[in-house]
């Protein structure tokens, strides 16, 4: 087939989950399938500045086709029109305009679907709150298929969504919750299946030489990604700096771009934009992975420690994240300081039972989220979107 895979934006130096998701996924189309990347030119997800040349270019053997954007994201005007979207009363238009507001607002991506999406078998949507999905789409909804991403967080619940769910011919799931949060916006049935993300077997445990280099202590708890206060990271920083003070020599390392100040502190560590040899090693010694986000469709990075068997340590009040730790029994949970330092002191106090819940992770993955496995639930949706007249209820 030839397929589009649609993204907001596109790198190997790009840390974001669905941007990374799309990266692998498309790599592992390609390998049967002829398979064009349609993104911007922007890197940062705050601006949506361009930075990388507009045009053609390669990624392996991907084709990649890069459009401009046209104009920066305005913060006081989205922050503005959310005030009003996410409040009572909003109008269809204002809903619209957010979506164009939140961006990246490229016009000639857009009319590059609408004059040759046509020419695409199937073309792959990744995350519906960004403009070019949500202004994309609808020119080829007959055969795109949506990775919606999609959070518990007020988005979810604003009408202009249940009208957009409709549309898509299927749909590729992230995890059971995402599923019934997409499920309870539309009553539309569709193809659809639950892919996660595929990992390869993870390979022999990393010499930590690299981490004595960069100063990291033999214990630590590790956090990957961006750090940002809409990931929970201010949260977390104050969890661990509570939890110091009553003497506790454990590290906090921080490894990803940031977008908020890291206090200077001993036992704080901020690493930075990592590479991947220096990210798998990170990962392997790790005597935990927090995650504290709020709202996550799904954590590849959590999966990424599994296959480490590196156990995890996430909040309780992400329904995604929970049900990951639930059904791999892979970590623990927490919901405030007090609990985040009791689950703590256990993975660091008990560490042949840390190391249990880090192989328990390490078999769900193995069950469940190896590419063979992920791949052939794609495909499935795949045929089954041609298969399906346009229309009909599935």
């Amino acid at each position: 087939m030839k397929l589009a895979c649609v993204v907001h934006r596109f790198g190997a130096d790009i840390a974001g989950g669905s941007e990374g998701h799309c990266r692998l996924v498309a790599q592992h189309l390609s390998a049967t399938h002829d398979v064009t990347v349609v993104t911007t030119c922007a890197k940062d997800h705050i601006t949506w500045r361009n930075h990388y040349p507009a045009g053609e270019s390669r990624d392996g053997a991907l084709r990649v086709l890069r459009f401009p954007v046209a104009r920066e994201r305005s913060m006081q005007r989205f922050m503005d029109l959310g005030d009003r979207v996410f409040a009572d009363g909003a109008t269809p238009e204002d809903e619209r305009q957010w979506f164009r507001a939140n961006g990246p607002d490229a016009p000639a991506l857009i009319a590059y679907l609408q004059e040759h999406g046509g020419g695409y078998d199937r073309l792959l949507f990744w995350a519906y709150r960004y403009a070019n999905t949500y202004f994309g789409l609808p020119l080829v909804a007959d055969r795109a298929l949506l990775l919606p991403t999609a959070e518990d967080d007020p988005l979810i619940h604003v009408d202009a969504v249940r009208d957009f769910f409709a549309l898509p011919r299927g749909f590729l799931f992230l995890t059971p919750e995402e599923e019934t949060l997409v499920s309870a916006r539309t009553a539309a049935r569709k193809p659809s299946a639950i892919v996660g993300c595929g990992l390869d077997p993870a390979a022999t445990r990393a010499d930590r030489a690299a981490l004595d280099a960069r100063g990291v202590r033999d214990r630590y708890l590790l956090y990957l990604g961006r750090i940002d206060p809409n990931k929970g990271c201010g949260t977390l920083l104050r969890h661990f700096l509570r939890y110091v003070e009553h003497g506790r020599d454990v590290q906090l390392v921080m490894a990803g771009p940031a977008s908020m100040p890291i206090p200077n502190h001993p036992l704080v560590l901020p690493l930075g934009f990592v590479d991947d040899d220096l990210r798998d090693t990170l990962l392997a010694h790790a005597a935990a992975l927090a995650m504290p986000s709020p709202f996550e469709s799904l954590s590849m990075v959590l999966l990424e420690a599994w296959n480490r068997g590196t156990p995890a340590l996430v909040n309780a009040r992400c329904k995604v994240l929970r049900g990951q730790v639930e059904r791999a029994d892979g970590g623990l949970y927490y919901g405030n300081a007090v609990e985040f330092a009791a689950a703590l002191d256990y993975l660091l106090d008990r560490p042949d039972d840390a190391r249990q819940l880090g192989r328990q992770g390490l078999a769900y993955v193995d069950r469940e989220y190896r590419w063979p496995t992920v791949m052939n639930k794609i495909e499935t949706v795949l045929r089954a979107a041609l298969d399906c007249p346009v229309g009909l209820v599935g």
